[in-house]
């Protein structure tokens, strides 16, 4: 299984509203760039994703989990872009910053570090791996 990473502005979706309206599933839309749209094109269900607070805080906060594939948005007005949509399943005990992630040894090639403006994004095993242990993974 794959691992990903979805980032949002915490003023415009923060990872504490997506917990806040559990059981409830959210749709990821919105995404206006093709490799974005094809990471989540990419997607199976049950795969996870770290959830990342972009331009304030700067760091990786929780997981979500892949709860429906990838399908046209619900507002249809534009049927090139799809989305996905995922609920939380854990946060990290001790967030994961940018800074952090740049200076970890084992990060050096991670997207997020080399094309930070990619909204969705893959992650490779031995990152998740090493970010999971830095954050302390703890269930919701």
């Amino acid at each position: 299984m794959a691992h990903w990473l979805f980032k949002s502005e915490p003023d415009a979706i923060s990872f504490q509203s997506l917990v806040d309206r559990l059981p409830a599933d959210e749709e990821w839309h919105g995404i206006r760039n093709y490799g974005a749209r094809n990471n989540m094109r990419r997607m199976t269900l049950g795969e996870q994703a770290f959830f990342y607070h972009s331009n304030i805080g700067k760091e990786i906060v929780g997981i979500v989990e892949v709860t429906r594939l990838s399908q046209p948005e619900t507002n249809g007005i534009d049927p090139r872009w799809d989305c996905v949509w995922f609920r939380p399943v854990a946060r990290l005990a001790r967030p994961v910053t940018l800074e952090m992630c740049k200076v970890q040894p084992g990060l050096e090639r991670m997207v997020l570090i080399n094309n930070s403006r990619l909204s969705v994004q893959p992650v490779s095993e031995a990152e998740w791996e090493i970010i999971c242990g830095l954050g302390r993974v703890v269930p919701l």
